[in-house]
């Protein structure tokens, strides 16, 4: 990182999506470009409440609590990561980037009514055997502390030597076939409503066309509108709790298609949420934070 911008307020998330989809034909992802080393600061957050009020009624989190839920500030920071990742100089793709990964770690209790200064940064490009994933790091300050953080890998799918190289089975020893984890006993199942991308794009402000209406999805390669992978998480947080200090760590690993039907799973510390033929979508832990 070489320097920080102070901003006065919240970027255009639409503008952002507009300016990254017209810039990404002209991409050429891999994993030693260079990327923006700037670090946005947003001093003076105030949280919207009218908004937080729609997001946690969307995502099944209790309403009229005076504590922010656990994946809220990745909403407050994701048009500070919009604006890094949809410059000239950022050199993945916006479209067809896919968020694979989030790591969330919660100092303390955060309170709706406080006031945080937000920062966002690219911390990274690392390789990865689909592609490159870009490394997005997001902080919540109380004064000088910081009492919320969490690390995002968004992806780039293109042709790398690995992927050349790599047999099927990959990471199995010789003859060996990988035993798969024995799947988590299912809790409730939920009946998502083909509105879900709406209802969430409008409490986010993330109205990603994929997430939107079927046409617009299928735009994109998908039959359906798909769920963000960030409701998801935020649905299954609600569902399954979490320590006023706590971490949490979830991979995303298929898309949700809406409407649709989902089993939400869990045991202690870990929850899933399956699909069809116990196809894992979002698989997470959370633990609490003891340092």
């Amino acid at each position: 990182m070489t320097n920080a911008t102070v901003l006065t307020g919240p970027p255009s998330l639409p503008g952002l999506l507009a300016r990254g989809a017209v810039l990404s034909p002209f991409k050429r992802p891999r994993p030693d470009a260079e990327f923006p080393r700037t670090r946005l600061v947003l001093p003076g957050l105030r949280v919207d409440l009218a908004r937080l009020a729609a997001y946690e009624r969307v995502c099944g989190f209790a309403t009229g609590d005076d504590a922010l839920p656990i994946t809220y500030p990745h909403v407050l920071g994701f048009p500070l990561a919009m604006r890094l990742m949809s410059t000239r100089e950022f050199p993945l793709p916006l479209l067809g980037l896919v968020h694979t990964h989030i790591g969330i770690t919660r100092h303390q209790r955060l309170t709706a009514t406080g006031t945080y200064e937000l920062s966002v940064h690219i911390d990274a490009l690392v390789p990865h055997r689909r592609g490159t994933e870009a490394v997005v790091v997001t902080e919540v300050r109380e004064g000088e502390a910081v009492v919320w953080e969490s690390r995002s890998r968004y992806l780039a799918r293109h042709r790398t030597d690995h992927h050349r190289a790599e047999p099927s089975g990959a990471g199995a020893g010789a003859g060996e076939t990988p035993e798969a984890p024995k799947p988590l006993p299912a809790v409730a199942e939920w009946r998502l409503a083909g509105d879900v991308g709406r209802r969430y794009g409008a409490a986010s402000g993330d109205r990603n066309p994929i997430h939107l209406h079927p046409l617009t999805a299928r735009l994109f390669g998908f039959p359906r509108a798909i769920a963000h992978g960030m409701w998801t998480v935020a649905r299954c947080l609600a569902a399954h709790g979490t320590p006023e200090r706590a971490v949490v760590e979830v991979e995303f690993r298929a898309p949700v298609l809406l409407p649709g039907t989902v089993t939400y799973a869990a045991e202690g510390g870990r929850f899933e949420l399956r699909g069809a033929k116990e196809r894992v979508h979002v698989a997470g832990e959370v633990y609490p934070l003891t340092s």
